[in-house]
């Protein structure tokens, strides 16, 4: 993930609303609402509103004693987010307020906590300056738990980190699990991502195996990638699970045939709010998290951008992480 200038946070909101779904078009965000208000042919509902409704949490004493002693006096849960893109982190449609799942969610601990909740986009790499420094008392922006972050962070876990095959909703493929299934297709990734490694590993078993190839396009514009498989020039697209699950469901184009952890074949990815190191805020996050999945409003707000099947069971600190770089 990086950062991204302001013009093409705001196409990217809107356009992931519609079928083209670009990423660097300087169309504006304007139509989003009216793209996004309408049902969508699964039923999902998307409100890209600046008036969001959230679903809330009241507060558990048990749990907001544990938050350190400075941050219960400041009263305020200040939170970094910085995905900006649909559904995860995004401007609504006044391109201002910024909304998506990890608001929610944070929103949500910030209630069980005791505090306010205070949501302020910014960049991938200040992400990690300003949790590290401690002047974010969190980031949720879609941060996979790694061993490499532990050294430096803690975490509590509250999504699964999942990628996705998405094909044409009218394509005869209809599941993608393993590595023969995509033998002789012509698939979209995007270059240096760890879908690409997993797709490249998928390739060579195939290869191995007397199995037709992998043909593999790279196009740096999900505008591109969408046209492309409208058009049959390629027949799928490996993606992270969250954008193209709410691509599917909003532009009713596509279907998701298949996830795939993001950790790859051994280890399920775990996305997690990141904290500075030490600093005892994980432990009452993960507990605010598990008091959340238990009376049923972790679930709902995922479902609210079909996130469902990205649902822990229960929320960790400190889980083993991707492993490091050899």
């Amino acid at each position: 993930m990086s950062s991204a200038p302001r013009s093409a946070v705001l196409a990217v909101s809107a356009l992931l609303l519609l079928a083209a779904c670009g990423t660097d078009s300087e169309r504006p965000a304007t139509g989003a609402a009216a793209a996004a208000a309408e049902a969508a042919p699964d039923g999902l509902t998307i409100n890209t509103s600046p008036r969001q409704d959230r679903i809330r949490a009241a507060k558990v004493d048990a749990i907001a004693a544990e938050v350190p002693a400075a941050v219960r006096a400041r009263g305020e849960f200040l939170v970094g987010t910085s995905t900006f893109e649909p559904p995860l982190s995004f401007v609504a449609d006044d391109n201002v307020t910024p909304i998506g799942v990890e608001e929610d969610i944070a929103s949500l601990v910030a209630d069980v906590l005791g505090l306010k909740p205070h949501i302020e986009p910014t960049s991938w790499e200040n992400l990690f300056l300003a949790v590290r420094s401690g002047k974010y008392a969190a980031g949720f922006s879609n941060v996979t738990v790694t061993e490499e972050r532990k050294d430096v962070y803690d975490f509590a876990t509250y999504r699964l980190d999942q990628l996705a095959w998405e094909v044409p909703k009218d394509s005869p493929v209809t599941s993608i699990t393993k590595p023969a299934d995509v033998a002789g297709l012509t698939v979209a990734v995007g270059s240096g991502t760890n879908q690409e490694k997993i797709l490249l590993s998928w390739d060579r078993q195939n290869r191995a195996a007397g199995l037709k190839p992998v043909r593999i396009q790279y196009y740096k514009q999900a505008a591109d990638t969408y046209l492309a498989l409208r058009s049959g020039r390629i027949q799928a697209y490996f993606a992270p699970n969250p954008t193209s699950a709410y691509h599917a469901a909003v532009s009713g184009e596509t279907k998701i045939v298949g996830t795939y952890s993001g950790a790859g074949p051994t280890l399920q990815g775990l996305i997690a709010a990141m904290t500075q190191k030490g600093n005892g805020l994980a432990k009452p996050i993960s507990d605010a998290l598990n008091a959340l999945i238990k009376d049923g409003s972790y679930g709902k707000v995922l479902a609210r951008w079909g996130l469902s099947t990205e649902a822990v069971a229960e929320s960790q600190v400190n889980p083993p992480g991707l492993p490091r770089e050899q």
